[in-house]
């Protein structure tokens, strides 16, 4: 690849010259139902020991289509073979195997069924980047505010502070221009414009608040634009001697008929809107070319007697510092009216889903758009300038106490400016570019085309943003607004809306009123995409590669930062309305946690600090005081097991690690999606990982759990399990895996515990049955068996299609307020303190906060009768797996009897841990004694030794020791290391 090519871009170029089912594509391939060659024959029909040579393979070139994320309209999503295709053998009349990699499609990328293919549609309107972004984007800078409020600014700051106004404002909108270019050209741009640029850099939590600003911006705007329209027609109304009621309400009424005809010039549709736009543009053009004619030509005696005396050099240096007036005679008053003409250089850009070319067309047409309407601003405030300052009266100058520079010119204004009575002027009339043009009627027409041409520019952009808004379902009732139209999928209910918005604003019908407020609305908008721009590069994650070139993220958080200033500085109590607007949807959207993943640089950043973090910690010693019980929890899938889940997300959220872990031990070695599983884990608030691994049996992966879960530092050490129920019913082999994995456990320093219910822990559905249930055994399954049973017919090898449907969540004891009850805790052996250390931790939650912790060290010893007969029941339990007579007495020696079946039971064993044997018979009296009212039990379970303690020996001690108890137990051994601490050094 040439350097510095955009991945995009190769792609695009590559498009044309691969293809998959193409003549020129490969000769084999797969068309979602069979295997075939590329003349249509299925590979069934050819010789299957045909050897694939050359171009006979199934592997296949680059192709744009692979990488892209949407499906054309009108055929099939086309998608790269899957590596289980490429590496497994394929047989004859097998079922195939799942061709495709994973999509974010509902079903098997590589399904072809007929709904895929959508009925062609007509063509949608499509602009390139001079019509669909420049002339839009000039054609909204070029405002109410060029015409109606320049002249007056200049007269207020001086051309010298005016210039300074508009470079600032330039700065501004170009740094966020290519910002704005750098986001637009890392990816496929879609309707939606400003929302849809940052929402996908910095995720939905600050690009739905800034979608929903910059929406109700743009339609306060249209007010803006219309209010100056409404100005100039009331103000040759007047000329006229015509009135409708008063000049207030002329005003308003005019405002309200104006945007009412551009709404139905909207409703036309793109098209209409388009060809409307280009008409406006042409006659800005022709008034500005009537302007500088007027500068150039000597000003005829009536002009001169309003004040205008052509170029004077005396009177630019005048005029060149600044002359403040009124309240608002200040820089920053004088900025924030003129910002608002700055701010429609996301005009283009906010219409992005009607773009040929959005990655072309918005970086080129904006920055233009931005470099012609500053030279135009910078030429008019240093010509319109050039006409004077005040004038009232036609008398020729004959006193010498005449006052200004009027006199020098044969004028005297002296009276007016004595008593500021002046009429005329750059500071007493908004139309002093129609004085100055060479033909007033032309600069009328200028100012219509300009207001009307913002003012429809931002009456579409503001519901093409909010309908992408609303497609993304981030905020509650207004998905309403989101329905699309048309072939251009015209949002008709979102131009409605920004209808009201404008007409409610249009009745203020003061141009100094409404500008200010929007400003706020824009930086706030500006800041968000200058700093998407910044944090996106900072985060060195590899999918941003913006193809525009031309920008500094230095430069991107500066205007940032400047954005965020100049909001204070030109009314603070609005900037304060602005960013609590946008905390407040940002903690909406961070509360709701809405399920959209558009891979933003948030998600970038996270990573990266996560990454810091954890490998700062390997610098850092464990500290006993630093302990946390960090669970790998033996789940298998999670909804199997909401109680285990629930019990350990109790003591674990918030605080410490937990990794809900499960072994998958199907034939075919396939490990099932975590994704179901982490969306059920979320949609419980359950604050967990989810570790699923492939092995051929229970044992070795939970081995592959315990050695490898977890990064650096943030790993287990304390591994939960359920208690297996079934265990006298089950294969004497699953047993002993069973106590193998404690054992194992042990062996890698992990404290472990045993979590047991009455009502059990396993809640099986059908869809589940390929997965390893683990401890205890599923309805559906032989009570006899470790293997679970073949999956059914309709079973899916699409690793996402195993878990679809979205799972129940059913409610366990641990969801509930315990009250007042009592946490039992039978701590009969030092273990390092983890026994007492969790019923602890348990009691720091709101619903196990008013439990009352009781610890337990002894018992009464005067029931012998009672012990008898629970000693009977012991034998009872572990009768099967005694070695009898004929075992001895055969010609299979003890040793091997005991290397072949571990968990049968001599006498000598039973004698040697007769102490611990009647220990837990005893223990199991206490508990139903003094703890059958306790919410849970917590007790120190035994450690049977390795090799002297046979597995079904051990597995009659867990049940002896927790049968028989309504209160949930879990048995609990730490790893002999301190986790509790009794000094503060």
């Amino acid at each position: 690849m040439e350097k510095g090519l955009p991945l995009l871009s190769f792609l695009s170029a590559l498009r044309s010259q691969f293809s998959v089912n193409g003549e020129e594509g490969p000769k084999y391939g797969f068309d979602g139902n069979r295997y075939h060659y590329g003349d249509g024959t299925s590979v069934a029909s050819q010789n299957s020991t045909q050897i694939l040579t050359g171009y006979d393979t199934l592997d296949v070139g680059p192709n744009y289509d692979f990488y892209a994320n949407t499906n054309a309209q009108g055929r099939v999503r086309r998608s790269r073979p899957s590596l289980f295709q490429l590496h497994s053998n394929i047989e004859e009349d097998s079922c195939p195997p799942p061709l495709y990699e994973e999509t974010n499609t509902g079903r098997a990328p590589g399904d072809s069924s007929e709904d895929d293919v959508e009925e062609p549609q007509s063509e949608p309107t499509r602009f390139g980047w001079v019509k669909g972004v420049m002339i839009r984007c000039m054609l909204n800078i070029w405002g109410v505010i060029l015409y109606l409020r320049l002249p007056w600014i200049t007269a207020q700051a001086g051309i010298g502070l005016t210039w300074v106004i508009i470079l600032l404002s330039s700065c501004i909108t170009g740094i966020t221009g290519l910002s704005t270019s750098a986001i637009a050209t890392n990816g496929r741009v879609k309707g939606g414009g400003t929302y849809f640029l940052i929402s996908r850099s910095l995720g939905p939590e600050l690009g739905g608040s800034i979608g929903l600003i910059f929406a109700f911006a743009n339609a306060v705007a249209v007010a803006m634009h219309t209010v100056g329209f409404a100005e100039t027609v009331q103000a040759l109304m007047e000329e006229s001697g015509a009135s409708i009621v008063d000049p207030i309400n002329d005003i308003r009424i005019i405002g309200v008929i104006t945007v009412t005809c551009l709404l139905a010039i909207s409703l036309a549709g793109m098209e209409w809107e388009a060809k409307a736009q280009v008409l406006f543009f042409f006659v800005i053009l022709v008034s500005f070319a009537n302007y500088i004619v007027g500068t150039i030509i000597p000003a005829t005696p009536q002009k001169q007697a309003k004040g205008f005396f052509s170029y004077q050099a005396d009177i630019f240096a005048e005029n060149f510092v600044p002359g403040w007036r009124g309240p608002e005679g200040n820089f920053f008053g004088m900025f924030s009216i003129f910002f608002p003409s700055a701010t429609g250089i996301l005009a283009g850009a906010n219409i992005s889903g009607d773009l040929k070319d959005p990655t072309v067309a918005i970086p080129r047409g904006t920055l233009m758009a931005i470099f012609w309407t500053t030279l135009s601003y910078l030429i008019i405030a240093a010509t319109i300038d050039a006409s004077g300052v005040m004038n009232d009266t036609l008398a020729v100058s004959s006193a010498d106490s005449c006052q200004g520079l009027a006199c020098q010119y044969g004028w005297d204004f002296t009276n007016c400016i004595t008593n500021r009575t002046c009429t005329y002027g750059l500071s007493n009339q908004y139309q002093s570019m129609s004085l100055v043009s060479g033909f007033a009627p032309l600069i009328t027409a200028g100012i219509f085309g300009a207001t009307l041409s913002s003012a429809l520019a931002c009456l579409v952009s503001a519901p093409k943003v909010f309908q992408c808004l609303c497609k993304d379902n981030l905020y509650p009732v207004i998905g309403f607004f989101g329905k699309g139209n048309g072939k251009n999928d015209e949002p008709i209910r979102g131009y409605v809306l920004a209808y009201i918005i404008a007409v409610c604003f249009v009745l203020i019908a003061e141009l100094n009123t409404i500008a200010p407020i929007i400003s706020n609305f824009f930086l706030c908008s500006y800041a968000l995409i200058n700093f998407s721009c910044f944090h996106a590069s900072i985060t060195n994650s590899p999918g941003w590669r913006p193809s525009f070139r031309f920008y500094s993220k230095w430069m991107s958080l500066l205007g940032a930062v400047v954005s965020v200033i100049i909001m204070f500085l030109l009314t603070w109590w609005a900037a304060l309305i602005a960013i609590g607007i946008v905390i407040f949807l940002l903690g909406y959207v961070l509360y709701k946690r809405p399920s959209v993943n558009w891979g933003s640089s948030v998600q970038a950043g996270s990573y990266n600090m996560a990454l810091s973090y954890c490998v700062s910690l390997n610098q850092v010693d464990d500290h006993i005081k630093n302990y946390r019980p960090q669970c790998l929890v033996l789940t298998g899938p999670p909804s199997c097991r909401p109680a285990l889940v629930d019990f350990v997300g109790t003591f674990t959220k918030n605080l410490s690690l937990m990794i809900c872990g499960n072994v998958v031990t199907v034939s075919y070695h396939l490990e099932s999606s975590s994704n179901s599983h982490v969306i059920w884990l979320n949609k419980r608030q359950i604050k967990s990982f989810y570790h699923g691994v492939v092995a051929n049996d229970l044992r070795t992966g939970v081995k592959m759990l315990l050695q490898g879960a977890g990064l650096g530092r943030i790993r287990p050490n304390v591994l939960l399990t359920g208690f297996k129920r079934d265990w006298r019913k089950d294969k004497p082999s699953c047993i002993d895996n069973y106590i193998g994995i404690l054992h194992d456990a042990f062996d890698l320093q992990y404290g472990v515990c045993v979590l047991r219910m009455r009502e059990g822990l396993d809640m099986f559905r059908q869809a589940q049955t390929h997965v390893n249930p683990g401890f205890e055994a599923s309805p559906e399954r032989g009570v006899n068996t470790c293997v679970p049973p073949a999956p059914p017919a309709n079973f899916s090898l699409d690793p996402d299609a195993m878990v679809t449907e979205p799972q129940p969540q059913p409610s366990t004891v641990f969801q509930s307020q315990q009250g007042k009850k009592t946490i039992d805790v039978y701590w009969l052996f030092d273990d390092g303190g983890l026994t007492l250390l969790l019923p602890y931790l348990l009691t720091r939650k709101k619903r196990w906060a008013r439990c009352k912790v009781r610890v337990f060290v002894g018992g009464d010893t005067q029931r012998k009768e009672e012990q008898r007969k629970d000693v009977r029941r012991f034998e009872d339990l572990i009768g099967p797996y005694r070695l009898n007579t004929a075992q001895k007495d055969g010609h299979v020696t003890a040793e091997q009897l005991n290397q072949d079946c571990p968990w049968m039971v001599s006498d000598e064993e039973i004698e040697t841990n007769k102490p611990k044997t009647l220990r837990q018979i005893r223990l199991n009296e206490v508990l139903q004694d003094y703890s059958r009212d306790a919410a849970i039990i917590f007790v120190t379970m035994p450690v049977g030794r390795r090799g002297q303690c046979p597995s079904a020996l051990y597995m009659a001690w867990l049940e002896t020791l927790s049968r028989d108890l309504r209160p949930p137990v879990l048995l609990v051994r730490g790893n002999q290391e301190n986790v509790l601490t009794f000094y503060c050094q």
